[in-house]
C-alpha cells in the first residue's frame, strides 16, 4: 500500500506568467516522494513502512513518534532511492514522517504523513515450531498456532511457503481456525534443509484483522530415528537410519489406563518435570515433582519418560503395563546414572517418531500433539485451503 503524496506549488493561475513581471515560472521538482503509509492511515504496516523516491534522491528523512517526538532511527539506501526504519515499528502507535528529496537539477521536493500502525486488536500473529536454526527429527511438522481465529484461510496459507532441499512436496492442513500444520507425504528425508517463508505482513486473515509477520526461518532434519513400542511384549525397538540401535524394556499403560496407538512425534524434552494427575483428568492419583527424562508425545499428556518409583522387588519393564497411559523406562531419581531412560533421552531429538502398536486403546488423534502422520495423505491434503 503505497500512498504517494502529490506535491503542489503555491502561486496563482497557471498562466500567471502572462500577467506582469515578465519572469519565467519556476519549474517544480521532478522528484516524486512516496511514503508507504497513507496520511491518516490507521492500519500501517509495522514491517514495510518506509519512503521511496523516483526521478530524484532522498536528502533527509525524519520519522518520529507523534506526541512525544521520539526519533525513529533509519537509514537512506546507498543509491538514495529509499529509506526505512532500522527496527520494526510498534503496534498501535502514531508516527510522523517528513521526507525531503531533490531531482537531477537540484530542485527540492518534500512530503509528509501522519499515520498509525495496525493495533493489537486488529492484528494476528502465528507462533510456530520448529525454531530457526534447530536440528529436528524426521517426523517434525511445521506447525503454526494463531492467536486469533482465521476466516480467510486461503489468504493466510498462501502467504506461508514451506520447501525442502529434498524436493518433497509439502502441503498444509488446517486443524480448526487457529492451527495450520505443514508436512510432506512421508517423513522428511534425513539431512535435508527445510525453509519456511512467512509473508503475512498486512495479509487479511479475517474482517478487520491483519497479519504483522514477515520473516524466513529454516531448520535442518537430522538422522532418521523411529522407535516402535510393542505393548504385547512391553519393549521398544529403536531404529536409526534403518539400523536397530537397541531394544529397550518399557512399561506402557495399565489395562485401566491404556496407551494410545499410532505415530507420535516428540514435541518437547525435559530433563526433569512435574507430572500432576489432576491436570490430565486423573484427580489426585499422582503428583510427582521430578519425573526424569520426560519427552512429550501428545498435548493431552502422553509422555515417554523415566520411572524411579517402581517396585524394585518387582520391576515392570518388559513385563507389564503399569502407567496411566505414558511409556515408562527404568530410571533413577535425579536424572543421573546409566539408565535406559537416560540413554533414550540423550539419543532422541525433538521431531523423532515413537510408534505404539498392539495397545487396546484407539489411535491417537492427528491434532493431539504434532501427530498428523496418523491421517491419510488424501485426508491431509483435503484440509488444505490452497
Amino acid at each position: 500500500m503505497v500512498g504517494a503524496l502529490t506535491l503542489t506549488a503555491c502561486g496563482g493561475d497557471a498562466d500567471a506568467s502572462n500577467k506582469g513581471g515578465g519572469g519565467d515560472t519556476p519549474k517544480t521538482s521532478t522528484a516524486k516522494i512516496a511514503i508507504s503509509a497513507k496520511d491518516g492511515a490507521t492500519d500501517a504496516s509495522v514491517n514495510a513502512t518506509g519512503v521511496k523516491v523516483s526521478d530524484g534522491t532522498l536528502t533527509d528523512v525524519k520519522m518520529t513518534v507523534s506526541g512525544s517526538g521520539q526519533s525513529v532511527p533509519g537509514a537512506i539506501s546507498a543509491d538514495g532511492h529509499s529509506w526505512k526504519p532500522k527496527q520494526r515499528l510498534a503496534l498501535g502507535t502514531k508516527y510522523q514522517i517528513a521526507a525531503q528529496a531533490k531531482d537531477a537539477e537540484g530542485r527540492p521536493a518534500a512530503a509528509n504523513a501522519i499515520f498509525s500502525t495496525v493495533g493489537s486488536a486488529n492484528s494476528f500473529i502465528g507462533t510456530y515450531t520448529p525454531d530457526d536454526g534447530t536440528t529436528v527429527g524426521v517426523g517434525m511438522p511445521v506447525s503454526f498456532t494463531f492467536n486469533k481465529s482465521i476466516s480467510d484461510k486461503k489468504a493466510v496459507q498462501s502467504h506461508i511457503t514451506v520447501n525442502s532441499s529434498s524436493g518433497q512436496q509439502v502441503v498444509g492442513h488446517w486443524f480448526g481456525d487457529r492451527r495450520l500444520d505443514f508436512r510432506p507425504k512421508e517423513y522428511w528425508k534425513a539431512g535435508s534443509k527445510v525453509t519456511m517463508k512467512i509473508d503475512l505482513d498486512h495479509v487479511q486473515g479475517a474482517q478487520g484483522l491483519y497479519g504483522v509477520q514477515k520473516k524466513s526461518v529454516s531448520f535442518t532434519v537430522g538422522r532418521s530415528q523411529v522407535s516402535t513400542v510393542d505393548v504385547n511384549t512391553q519393549t521398544m525397538t529403536v531404529v536409526r537410519d534403518g539400523r536397530t540401535l537397541k531394544s529397550v524394556p518399557i512399561s506402557a499403560g495399565s489395562p485401566e489406563h491404556t496407551t494410545y496407538n499410532g505415530q507420535m512425534v516428540i514435541s518437547e524434552k525435559f530433563t526433569q518435570t512435574r507430572m500432576n494427575g489432576s491436570t490430565v483428568g486423573f484427580g489426585g492419583e499422582y503428583d510427582i515433582p521430578d519425573v526424569p527424562h520426560a519427552m512429550r508425545l501428545t498435548s493431552s499428556g502422553t509422555f515417554i519418560h523415566g520411572n524411579y518409583w517402581y517396585k524394585k522387588s518387582n520391576p515392570p519393564f518388559g513385563r507389564q503395563g503399569t502407567s496411566h497411559g505414558c511409556v515408562g523406562l527404568a530410571d533413577v531419581q535425579g536424572a543421573q546414572g546409566d539408565t535406559s531412560a537416560k540413554w533414550f533421552f540423550d539419543n532422541s531429538l525433538v521431531g523423532d517418531v515413537v510408534i505404539v502398536k498392539n495397545s487396546p486403546d484407539s489411535t491417537v488423534g492427528p491434532a493431539n500433539g504434532l501427530n498428523g502422520w496418523n491421517m491419510s495423505w488424501s485426508d491431509w491434503t483435503a484440509g488444505s485451503a490452497v
